[in-house]
């Protein structure tokens, strides 16, 4: 069985130095979750079978350039994932991407052995996913994702026209864009701002044109995973603890994700709600409102009194 895994991780390795350009061996390992002591034996396992590779530790490996493998061989389950993915795709990305990706799977199922054809078909016709409620796009700019891809590859400097929440009119802002990321039902950019002098990010909805200018980035900037990881670190959480009505609690699975929840557990005949929050004088007092009536805040009190304050307000323009 170990001699079995060890083969299976191998190949792994192969397909993987093929779909990339260069891998480096903590990334292989990573991933495979074994030591870089094993990955490197596997490397040289693969040199010595007379596969191509070149590099070194330390600064990556790659496969000699035109070097081909032969075509894969997928298994069912991989066959299955791949109408997954294209389900999930076709409701994320913008138009222009979806005609790629389309075009793409198109190509994948011309590989795909003919008795594997109609379990692929069959799974196709039977999944369903259901339009999501809201635009994560603009609607001025039908392929603002494939636009900011290309020029976050070619490292284009853009000219945008944004919204932000809290201004009246849109303003035109020359960014050097370095990733996209997708959090709370919305797509983002990542990117250094020329105007402010600073990273921002811009909600993708909330552009109305993007330009794309000739001028190439001249920063060298973090990468997107960094700048993410230093935001989680850099955030002012404040914890929150609510009860909630037993049978009411389920209802909020799906929902209580997006506002930092932590864990739960059954205390005095109520589901005890724990959560870390950014911002829990706003958005999270007017969503505890939607179901306020089966349930307790707990701590803080700030939180309490916020929703004290709104309903009051609410009670006024009632009158």
């Amino acid at each position: 069985m170990e001699e079995l895994n060890r083969f299976d991780r191998i190949l792994a390795i192969l397909i993987q130095l093929q779909s990339k350009k260069t891998v480096k061996a903590q990334e292989l390992a990573n991933r495979f979750e074994v030591s870089l002591r094993t990955i490197y034996r596997d490397i040289r396992s693969l040199t010595a079978a007379g596969i191509p590779i070149i590099g070194e530790a330390g600064l990556g490996y790659e496969l000699v350039e035109g070097y081909k493998i032969p075509p894969m061989m997928f298994t069912k389950p991989e066959i299955s994932s791949f109408v997954a993915a294209e389900k999930l795709a076709i409701k994320f990305i913008d138009k222009e991407m979806k005609d790629h990706f389309s075009s793409a799977i198109y190509k994948l199922k011309a590989i795909i052995r003919s008795s594997d054809k109609d379990w692929m078909e069959t799974i196709d016709k039977n999944v369903v996913m259901r339009s999501i409620s809201h635009n994560q796009l603009s609607k001025a700019l039908p392929n603002t994702l494939t636009t900011l891809f290309q020029c976050i590859a070619q490292k284009n400097v853009l000219e945008i026209s944004y919204q932000a929440a809290y201004q009246q009119e849109a303003t035109i802002r020359e960014i050097e864009p370095i990733g996209v990321f997708h959090e709370s039902n919305h797509w983002y950019i990542y990117a250094f701002c020329l105007v402010r002098n600073d990273y921002r990010q811009f909600r993708t909805d909330r552009i109305s044109n993007i330009k794309i200018l000739d001028q190439l980035q001249f920063k060298k900037h973090p990468d997107l995973e960094q700048y993410l990881a230093e935001r989680e670190l850099e955030a002012t959480f404040t914890r929150v603890v609510i009860h909630v009505d037993p049978l009411f609690a389920h209802y909020l699975h799906w929902e209580r994700k997006y506002f930092g929840f932590k864990e739960e557990s059954l205390k005095d005949g109520q589901v005890e709600m724990i959560f870390d929050i950014k911002n829990a004088d706003m958005g999270f007092a007017r969503w505890f409102m939607m179901f306020g009536d089966h349930a307790d805040i707990i701590s803080p009190d700030s939180l309490k009194e916020k929703v004290k304050s709104i309903l009051q307000l609410q009670l006024l323009r009632l009158k």
